[in-house]
């Protein structure tokens, strides 16, 4: 999309990366920089696990960010393969945003990051978030180790939750990025196609619904897409599987209850999102131990 004429001479675009151990906000931070939804969140950690590429719009800049799964040491195929994607993003990107929970320190994924960050060669902003929930002064000393421990191109206190500081962090972010035409049209929000969000927004449901019943291994597939001829109707069927008959019945409630809301939740924010009725069937399904196995993990997209 490259442009020969003046009218991006001072324009900036770039690829952003967000990185950070699980649960310290990434997702929520995307969603609050782009104003909608694209990611999904919960409070167990690991909920993302794929690459999600959101755009902000600017006058005077386009920034393309890559959401990528918490930064652990990994155990097992499933999270071996969910910390490759993500490391693996850091070297492809103009620009990495470091984010940390400053409430919840995790010393040995930050010592992980910290040393890929090493090799990446790459301008990196650090993102202190959370920052409602502590003290000023606590901060402050926070801000100051972290100063000490790399040679980070800014440090930003922000709080995704509630905004704070957005227009801070956009600013400090196009300071770094080159200048150059913008790489998606002005309405695109994602590159993501909607089938692939309406999954990630009924495994979310699944995550918020089940507390800590169901552990990590679900997933969501979309068995059939489609809208009728007017666009006033997108029909969906959908498969959550689950590794045990206790995960399936967990899932599926007292007389189909929980499934029922999780099916409710979801359709709605997919409607937002398509603008348009949806009529979304779900099933579940036990697949033993397919967060272990090779095929299944690349049948669902990992």
């Amino acid at each position: 999309m490259k442009k020969t004429n003046n009218r991006y001479a001072d324009f900036k675009s770039g690829f952003v990366a967000i990185a950070g151990a699980p649960n310290v906000g990434k997702s929520t931070l995307l969603n609050r920089m782009i104003g909608e939804k694209i990611s999904i969140t919960s409070k167990k950690p690991q909920t993302t696990r794929n690459r999600i590429i959101g755009i902000v719009h600017r006058p005077s800049s386009q920034i393309v960010f890559i959401d990528t799964p918490g930064v652990h040491r990994a155990k097992g195929p499933l999270n071996i393969r969910i910390v490759d994607v993500a490391l693996s993003a850091l070297a492809d990107v103009d620009l990495i945003l470091v984010v940390l929970d400053v409430t919840n320190p995790d010393p040995e994924s930050e010592k992980l990051l910290i040393k890929r960050l090493g090799k990446q060669k790459r301008p990196v902003i650090l993102v202190l978030n959370k920052i409602d929930l502590i003290k000023k002064p606590e901060l402050l000393i926070i801000i100051d180790k972290w100063i000490k421990a790399y040679p980070f191109e800014a440090v930003i206190p922000v709080s995704a939750k509630h905004g704070t500081q957005m227009e801070d962090l956009i600013k400090a972010m196009e300071r770094i990025l080159p200048n150059g035409p913008p790489f998606f049209p002005e309405d695109a929000v994602t590159d993501m196609p909607e089938r692939f969000i309406a999954a990630e927004m009924v495994r979310e449901k699944v995550f918020r619904l089940t507390g800590e019943e169901v552990p990590y291994s679900i997933a969501v597939t979309i068995d059939s897409f489609s809208e009728d001829a007017k666009g006033s109707l997108v029909k969906i069927y959908a498969t959550i599987h689950v590794e045990r008959d206790s995960q399936k019945g967990i899932i599926i409630g007292k007389s189909g209850s929980k499934l029922k809301k999780i099916g409710e939740e979801a359709r709605r924010e997919i409607q937002r999102m398509v603008g348009a009725k949806v009529f979304l069937k779900l099933f579940v399904r036990v697949q033993k131990n397919w967060s272990k196995d090779t095929k299944a993990l690349r049948r669902f997209g990992y």
